[in-house]
């Protein structure tokens, strides 16, 4: 595959798949725009460079009519207009006659950002599908691909392999190539100790992880929801936290493998997830809700950690929602964040988290892509990067 730097952009559309998937809150406001920071150095390096450029993404999943009323990347138009101080055009259209007059009427350097690709589920899942008539179309706009959007390249969608698939000049955007350049080396050869936390809640999201990381990783750090059903996968009492029960079989079987995998030993508890008092316990009783990783496990990561060389976490040590539940997350931030070693955060709610408690500069790398960066860590193929 070419380089973007050998492709000539001057005068020609360019479409670029980028990640704009961001949270939003109630009042339909960004919260974390970091995925939108991270795409600024291709879109400038296309404006320098003379090209017309067609911005498309998705945000959340969209299965219903009701859903496109929240989903719209009208805001994330507006937020992109001011940071690259300029006119950021937003088509509230992903196809049709409102679609093609727009491009065609593009100027050298405009910007125009497509409405949510994912409108096009509802009717038959056609972005996520791979729809072959809706990746037509869209490659049809334009004369150059970039895939930008590493957060989407473990999915085979009509946004991104569709139209890679019916072009000639196809290429990777810098922030793709920032992401492979700084986890295929953790993959690939780590330097070790190599240790991998993971939290969360869901096993089932991570068994294909797990299985894998078991052989690469020296030691694998388990916090969050997911940490109690390993726990109760050993026999402990895990009172009312949540449990994975469709990978609590896996659970057994894994723990009877290895001996790499480190369980917390102690945990914040309370009796509701909107309760803000909580007790410290070393054990649960039946009505306790496990919340947050509590300080004798903090100091057991830590004690690992500081042996590390390379770290990789995804997924957050408690019920990050609520402020009162961060703090496991955030002592070792804190912690990792002074060490000398490789740190990788696999995106998500961890990445939301780092950057929003202002670490994001004291990790090697904060991945834009969750489930893209886990999948490479299983060991798979990437269908947006292999096109």
């Amino acid at each position: 595959m070419k380089k973007l730097e050998d492709i000539n952009l001057e005068h020609k559309k360019v479409i670029i798949r980028v990640d704009y998937n961001v949270p939003l809150n109630e009042n339909l406001e960004i919260t974390d725009d970091n995925r939108i920071v991270e795409s600024l150095k291709t879109l400038n390096y296309c404006l320098e460079h003379k090209a017309k450029v067609i911005l498309l993404s998705h945000l959340g999943k969209v299965k219903t009519e009701e859903d496109k009323k929240k989903k719209s990347l009208r805001v994330v138009a507006l937020r992109l207009s001011e940071l690259l101080g300029k006119e950021v055009k937003f088509i509230p259209a992903t196809r049709g006659k409102e679609v093609d007059d727009a491009v065609n009427n593009m100027q050298d350097s405009d910007v125009i950002l497509l409405e949510n690709t994912r409108f096009e589920d509802i009717d038959g899942k056609k972005e996520s599908g791979n729809d072959p008539e809706l990746a037509k179309y869209w490659a049809s706009l334009g004369d150059v691909f970039i895939n930008d959007a590493f957060g989407t390249c473990h999915r085979s969608h009509a946004s991104n392999v569709g139209i890679a698939s019916n072009m000639q000049e196809v290429c990777l955007g810098f922030l793709v190539r920032k992401e492979l350049d700084n986890l295929l080396p953790i993959i690939d050869k780590p330097e070790r100790p190599f240790t991998v936390i993971l939290g969360g809640a869901k096993i089932s999201d991570k068994i294909a992880t797990v299985q894998n990381l078991i052989k690469k990783a020296d030691y694998i750090l388990i916090g969050g929801a997911m940490a109690y059903t390993f726990l109760k996968g050993k026999g402990i009492e895990t009172g009312k936290s949540l449990i994975d029960e469709e990978s609590l079989d896996f659970a057994k079987d894994v723990l009877k493998t290895t001996n790499k995998i480190i369980l917390p030993i102690d945990h914040i508890v309370s009796t509701s997830t909107e309760n803000s008092n909580y007790q410290i316990k070393n054990t649960l009783e039946s009505d306790d809700i496990g919340l947050d990783i509590g300080p004798k496990t903090r100091e057991l990561f830590k004690s690992y950690l500081l042996k590390s060389k390379t770290i990789f976490w995804n997924g957050p040590m408690g019920y990050y929602e609520k402020e009162v539940y961060q703090e496991g997350t955030k002592e070792l931030c804190e912690f990792i964040s002074n060490l000398d070693a490789t740190s990788i955060v696999g995106g998500g709610d961890t990445a939301s988290a780092i950057i929003n408690m202002g670490f994001k500069d004291k990790f090697t790398h904060v991945s834009t892509g969750g489930g893209a960066s886990l999948e490479l860590l299983e060991g798979k193929g990437l269908p947006g990067i292999n096109i």
